[in-house]
């Protein structure tokens, strides 16, 4: 767009302006308002560096699932790949906005179109529009959208359909595609802007949801008195089935056994539920667990560990077994759940 046609928008926009009444210019502006502070935030930002090319990128959260939406800046996406935001792109952008679909304006060039509904087909919502932490609104593109944008100006590229700026884009397209898998670019972004930290939080907590309960349930026996027979037997202590005195340290028995192993963090909230006061803790910790996930799963991992201590003839044996049956898992700052390496 000219210097000239610029300047006559400007002008219709401001006489268009006039003519409304004091009424519709504050409706508008209340609309305009309303639009703005009801779009996501961005709350996680940084840059993403690639074989030499950097853009930024975001993660905001969808307020209908609470569910990360891994976006990168559109401005800083073109920018970053040579490409040029020009009027024309926004024109044909915008009509095809009103048709329903609102494109990337990196693939808002004619020559692109054949390509793009190989790759793309129907393009609908692929874009959302963001406000940034800076207070800026800007279209985000979606993550996964990225390396099928890639694979347009390639194809396009191949297909011989390009101009010579247009074959630079391409090039480094194809530099960017070499650079993360469909599935990296997640993980590559969650690592740029640090919300691979928040994302193991929210792994482990929706664990947590699912094994500890928010009420203290009644005691019901739930350890059989076999579970304490074979830890004396391996240990060589005498047993008494009818004494409920045990020594002090088959509580650490017990966790190392069985709650450090039922699934990552769930011991360390069972213990938060159920602190020890003067060295004792009110109830037991298997009143904590949920009674349709964590319950149930303590009752099945004890029947499993129990035909180990049967086969085992001495403590060193059986936790040797524990080890390969049931490795204790953490959560790593990545959202991953890896196996602990654990001393003999």
């Amino acid at each position: 767009m000219t210097p000239e046609e610029q300047s006559m928008q400007s002008l219709g926009g401001k006489a268009r302006a006039e003519a409304l009444s004091g009424d519709e210019r504050k409706e508008i502006a209340r609309k305009a308002a309303h639009a703005r502070w009801s779009l996501p935030k961005s709350e996680w930002e940084g840059d993403l560096t690639i074989a030499g090319i950097s853009f930024r990128c975001a993660v905001v959260i969808d307020e209908h699932n609470d569910k990360p939406i891994r976006v990168v800046s559109e401005t800083e996406f073109m920018k970053s790949m040579g490409m040029y935001r020009s009027g024309a792109l926004s024109v044909r952008r915008e009509k095809n906005e009103a048709g329903g679909a609102l494109i990337p304006l990196s693939l808002a060039h004619k020559n692109l179109k054949p390509f793009i509904d190989r790759h793309l087909g129907d393009v609908h919502s692929q874009l959302l529009k963001v406000i940034y932490k800076n207070g800026n609104v800007g279209h985000g593109i979606r993550a996964d959208v990225i390396p099928k944008i890639c694979e347009v100006w390639i194809d396009a590229d191949r297909a011989g359909v390009l101009g010579k700026r247009q074959e630079k884009i391409a090039a480094a397209a194809d530099i960017l595609l070499r650079g993360f898998a469909h599935v990296g670019i997640i993980a590559l972004i969650d690592e740029a802007t640090g919300y691979q930290k928040e994302r193991a939080k929210k792994a482990l907590a929706e664990i947590l949801e699912k094994f500890i309960s928010k009420e203290l349930r009644e005691w019901t026996r739930t350890f059989p008195s076999e579970f304490y027979e074979h830890i004396f037997r391996l240990h060589g202590w005498p047993f008494d089935p009818g004494s409920v005195k045990r020594p002090q340290v088959i509580g650490h028995y017990t966790n190392d056994i069985v709650y450090k192993r039922l699934a990552p963090g769930v011991l360390q909230e069972l213990r938060m539920k159920n602190p020890a006061v003067d060295g004792r803790r009110k109830n037991k910790l298997f009143q904590w667990l949920a009674g349709d996930v964590g319950h149930p799963k303590l009752r099945s991992h004890i029947d499993g560990i129990l035909p180990l201590m049967r086969v085992s003839d001495n403590w060193l044996q059986f936790k040797r077994l524990l080890k390969k049956a049931f490795p204790i898992v953490e959560t790593t700052e990545l959202g991953l759940e890896v196996e602990v390496k654990e001393r003999d």
